[in-house]
C-alpha cells in the first residue's frame, strides 16, 4: 500500500519533474490531474497515457475542489494564487523530492543531501565520486537535473547523493536525509521567498534528519550558516578552511583533514580524538578556496555515512568537474578565457572573480532581486574592464561607476543569437596578455538563453571564433 490509493492529486507543472510525479502517482493509485499554463509536448505525452491534463494561463482554483494534495514545480512560489488557494482549502502542498521521500519502497536507498546558495552541483557530484570510490552504488540526483522520484522508484542504488534547492526544501515536510549539509548562504531567490530570513530558513530543512539520529553539517566559515547550525537538535558537524577543532573537517598544512569522525567510521560515532588526513588541497578540482569548501562538505557527508578516508581521497582526486564551473576554455593572444556561467548570483561570481588577479569581467542577466553593489566593491581593484549584457546590466553598470569609475565598461544591448559574439569580441579588445576574460554573470540566464549551460556554450563558441593573432 502506498497511501495514495484513490486520492485526488493535482500536479502543477508538466516539466521533467511534473511528468515524473504524475506517472509515479498514477502507479501509486492516485487520481491525477496535471495542470500547465500552456500546451506542451510533455502535457500531450501525459494525455496520451490517459492522464487528465488541463491548460490554463491563470490556474483555475476550481480544480482544487475534491483534491487532497497539490504537488508543485519550483515555479510556484508561496505567494502564487494557486498555492494560496490550496493552502486555504486545506490541501497538502509539497514538491517532487517530498513525494519521492513519501513513496520510498522497502529497502530504499539512503539519502545524503546538501543545499546552499552556491556550489551544490559541484559538491553533490564530488560526493557521488567519493561514494563510488568506496565501492557503493550511488547516483547524484535531485536539483542537478535527474528527477529524484525516478531514482527512488528504480531503487537500484545503495545511496543517493541528493542536491536540494531552497524551493524544494521550502515545499518539503517529512523529507529527512540521514545526513544533510548546508554549504553557504548569500542573497538569492529573494523574489521567490520574499526575504533573506525565509530563504535561509527554508534551507535548514536539509537538517531535518539530525533530530532522528542523523548528522547536520554546516559551514563554520559562514556566520549565518554557523548560527543556524548551532540551533539544530542532534549531531552537529562543521567544516572550515582553517585548522579544524574537534567536530570539524578542515585544512592543515595543505591537507584536508577530518577531526570529526576520526577512525570511528559510522554515523553517530563519537568525535575522533586525532585528525585524519584525507587528500591534499591542491588535488581538489576545480581550483579555488570555495571548491575546497565544497570538497570538505562532500567528505563530511561521506564520512557521516561510514566511508573511510582512503575512499574520500580517491573520490576527490579522481573527480571530474562539471562543465561551466570555472572552466578554462582557451588561451588566445596571451589572454585566458574562463567559463563560469554557473555563477548565477553575486556570491558565486565573487568566489570566481577572487581567483584571478587581473581580469575583464563579463556579467549580466537577471539579478533576481539581489543588489550587486557589494560584489563590485570587493573586486573593483582587479578589473581591467567589464562587458555587460542582459536585462539587469544597468544595475551592474551603476555599481561599477560608483566603485571602479576608471575602468572601461561596454554594454551590449542586443539579445539575439549574435550577442555573445559581440560580448567576447569587446572583452578581447579590453584584455591584454596575461589577463583573464571571465564569464561570471552574477545573474540568471533566462532573459537571453535557455540555461546557464547554453550561455556558457555560446561563450566558448565565440572564443573559438576569435582571430588567433
Amino acid at each position: 500500500m502506498t497511501g495514495y490509493e484513490g486520492r485526488r492529486v493535482l500536479v502543477a507543472g508538466a516539466g521533467v519533474s511534473g511528468k515524473a510525479c504524475a506517472r509515479a502517482l498514477v502507479d501509486a493509485g492516485a487520481v491525477v490531474t496535471v495542470l500547465d499554463r500552456s500546451a506542451s509536448a510533455g502535457l500531450a505525452e501525459l494525455a496520451a497515457a490517459g492522464i487528465d491534463t488541463q491548460v490554463a494561463p491563470e490556474p483555475p482554483t476550481a480544480l482544487l475542489a475534491g483534491a487532497s494534495d497539490l504537488v508543485v514545480s519550483p515555479v510556484f512560489a508561496p505567494h502564487h494564487p494557486l498555492v494560496v488557494a490550496a493552502l486555504a482549502a486545506g490541501l497538502d502542498v509539497y514538491c517532487e523530492p517530498e513525494l519521492a521521500w513519501r513513496l520510498r519502497p522497502a529497502g530504499a536507498a539512503d539519502w545524503l543531501a546538501l543545499t546552499g546558495t552556491n556550489g551544490k552541483t559541484t559538491a553533490v557530484t564530488m560526493l557521488a565520486s567519493i561514494l563510488s570510490a568506496a565501492g557503493l552504488s550511488a547516483r547524484a540526483v535531485g536539483n542537478i537535473g535527474d528527477p529524484l522520484i525516478d531514482a527512488v522508484r528504480a531503487n537500484d542504488c545503495q545511496v543517493l547523493a541528493v542536491e536540494l534547492s531552497s524551493y524544494q526544501l521550502h515545499w518539503s515536510q517529512r523529507l529527512a536525509p540521514l545526513a544533510g549539509a548546508y554549504l553557504n548562504l548569500a542573497d538569492d531567490h529573494l523574489d521567490w521567498h520574499g526575504d533573506r530570513d525565509a530563504y535561509a530558513s527554508a534551507k535548514t530543512a536539509v537538517w531535518r534528519g539530525a533530530a532522528a539520529g542523523g548528522t547536520a553539517i554546516g559551514n563554520a566559515d559562514d556566520p549565518a550558516v554557523a548560527a543556524l547550525l548551532s540551533a539544530v537538535p542532534g549531531r552537529q558537524v562543521s567544516f572550515t578552511l582553517g585548522e579544524p577543532a574537534p567536530g570539524q573537517l578542515g585544512v592543515v598544512d595543505g591537507m584536508l583533514v577530518d577531526h570529526a569522525f576520526g577512525r570511528g567510521e559510522s554515523t553517530g560515532a563519537a568525535f575522533g580524538t586525532e585528525p585524519v588526513e584525507l587528500v591534499a588541497a591542491d588535488q581538489v578540482r576545480p581550483a579555488g578556496a570555495h571548491n575546497v569548501a565544497n570538497a570538505l562538505a562532500a567528505a563530511a557527508l561521506a564520512r557521516a555515512y561510514g566511508v573511510g578516508p582512503e575512499a574520500v581521497a580517491a573520490g576527490l582526486a579522481g573527480y571530474v568537474p562539471q562543465p561551466h564551473r570555472n572552466q578554462r576554455v582557451a588561451q588566445v593572444a596571451g589572454v585566458t578565457y574562463v567559463d563560469d556561467s554557473k555563477a548565477t548570483n553575486p556570491h558565486a561570481a565573487l568566489a570566481s572573480l577572487l581567483s584571478y588577479p587581473r581580469l575583464v569581467w563579463i556579467a549580466g542577466g537577471q539579478l533576481k532581486g539581489v543588489d550587486p553593489d557589494e560584489l563590485v566593491s570587493r573586486v573593483a581593484d582587479r578589473l581591467a574592464g567589464a562587458v555587460l549584457l542582459g536585462a539587469d546590466r544597468a544595475q551592474i553598470t551603476a555599481a561599477l561607476r560608483r566603485h571602479a569609475p576608471a575602468i572601461p565598461v561596454i554594454e551590449v544591448s542586443r539579445s539575439d543569437d549574435g550577442a555573445m559574439a559581440d560580448v567576447v569580441a569587446a572583452a578581447a579588445r579590453l584584455a591584454g596578455p596575461g589577463d583573464t576574460v571571465l564569464l561570471a554573470p552574477a545573474a540568471a540566464s533566462y532573459d537571453m538563453f535557455d540555461s546557464y549551460a547554453q550561455r556558457g556554450d555560446r561563450f566558448a563558441a565565440a572564443v573559438a571564433a576569435l582571430p588567433v593573432a
